[in-house]
């Protein structure tokens, strides 16, 4: 169910606040939610995985994205939190979670070919990501 990107970063699709404890058991330190809450009607608010997170001890960041895609801002936030790992990220498939570590990852410096490696390792694609890699790099 969670998908391991780097040592200290894993994506996953939707989580139920069941499965806190077992990111807590697995050695996770934050939780981050990439889901605007409504975006579809079977999925739990946010507000009750960070209920079980606070019951399990684990931080918990919510930085959604939604169809407009992502701002400098989220992946601020997003490299910020990726500061308190282990971080488990989740969206609806991993996908956005992958694509918003890849970005917050290359805003610090990470070389672009061992993102995109990263990435392809868990089963994403995020060498179209590429330019803005490119962009976030340069303006550091």
């Amino acid at each position: 169910m969670f998908i391991r990107i780097t040592e200290g970063v894993s994506v996953a699709p939707q989580i139920s606040p069941d499965a806190v404890a077992d990111a807590a058991a697995q050695g996770f330190r934050t939780i981050v939610n990439n889901r605007p809450d409504g975006e579809s009607h079977d999925q739990p608010p946010g507000a009750e995985i960070a209920a079980a997170c606070a019951a399990a001890g684990l931080a918990y960041v919510a930085i959604p994205i939604d169809h407009t895609g992502f701002s400098l801002e989220q992946v601020t936030a997003m490299a910020e939190a990726l500061q308190d790992g282990p971080v488990l990220a989740y969206c609806r498939s991993g996908t956005r979670s992958c694509n918003l570590w890849a970005l917050a990852a290359a805003s610090h410096g990470e070389a672009p070919d061992a993102i995109i490696a990263a990435a392809q390792a868990g089963g994403y694609n995020v060498a179209g990501l590429l330019p803005l890699f490119r962009q976030l790099a340069a303006s550091r």
